[in-house]
């Protein structure tokens, strides 16, 4: 009977401390998806995919809203059109590649990136941010133009690429609210004498569970530019709604800004959204698991 007791507190203790560790590890655990998808709106966000996940992604953005009923509200008019693929090379490594239509003079863009996140906010708090570092740049493959004072004359075939680096930092409070900030730098190899080829600017956006599978999200960009060139320049400034359901993400907004990916909507937006200078946009995405 001694013996049988003995036995019964032993097992005892280990069950209780099993569950402990299995509480604790269960705390230490990475949240789960601080935003809803690997974008925000314009911005990228910290989440990547899956690895040897392939992701199908279609973006579109409609003219002014302030066209009217003859426009419907800016559909009629296509600003910018983007079809692209990216890849989960491992959980915490995406890579992506993009076509678009382009923003301003600039038209017929590939683009192509690589996001690393470093850090993933735990449960617990012991980590309690996710950060990831992104790496962008863009190539214009459009017929340069004969006019040597235009930016679409491309003396050199490096003037055809724009760059932009940035760090993500994100954090989610609770089960419905999430932040971000995104110190970026955008730099384009050949610009208007009346602008800056380097420029720095901080990102900032947020979502806002409504429900179990809906965010409202917002974004805003300010730019550190010279206060004597880019005098028609304007800050990014986008508001959405985001439906989250397993296999593929969809989400409506609203923006200023024409172009995607940050070489276009960072240093390129110039609608004065307090005009209805701003349009609806959409984004659809599908994974595939490879």
């Amino acid at each position: 009977m001694k013996y049988g007791l003995t036995i019964f507190l032993i097992l005892l203790l280990l069950t209780g401390t099993s569950q402990e560790n299995s509480e604790s590890e269960k705390k230490s655990k990475p949240i789960s998806r601080t935003f809803g998808s690997t974008r925000i709106i314009n911005s990228h966000s910290t989440e990547c995919i899956e690895k040897k996940t392939l992701d199908f992604r279609i973006s579109h953005r409609f003219g002014d809203i302030n066209g009217g009923a003859f426009t419907l509200f800016g559909i009629d008019n296509a600003a910018d059109i983007r079809f692209a693929f990216e890849y989960g090379v491992s959980d915490d490594l995406l890579i992506g590649l993009g076509r678009s239509k382009g923003q301003g003079p600039i038209n017929s863009l590939v683009d192509g990136f690589f996001k690393y996140r470093i850090l993933h906010q735990t449960k617990d708090n012991k980590v309690p941010i996710s950060l990831a570092i992104l790496g962008t740049t863009a190539f214009t493959y459009m017929k340069k133009s004969t006019d040597s004072t235009s930016v679409t004359s491309f003396p050199s075939l490096s003037h055809r690429f724009s760059y932009a680096s940035q760090i993500i930092i994100t954090r989610k409070f609770g089960d419905k609210v999430a932040l971000a900030i995104l110190p970026s730098y955008t730099h384009r190899n050949y610009v208007h004498f009346l602008d800056q080829n380097g420029l720095f600017s901080i990102g900032s956006a947020v979502s806002i569970k409504i429900a179990k599978k809906i965010a409202i999200i917002g974004e805003y960009y300010y730019n550190f530019d010279s206060p004597d060139l880019r005098t028609d320049f304007r800050s990014a400034i986008a508001l959405g709604i985001e439906f989250i359901t397993y296999g593929h993400d969809f989400h409506i907004n609203f923006t200023n800004s024409r172009g995607f990916g940050e070489t276009q909507f960072i240093p390129n937006t110039k609608s004065n959204i307090n005009t209805g200078e701003f349009r609806l946009g959409f984004t659809i995405t599908r994974n595939f698991m490879l």
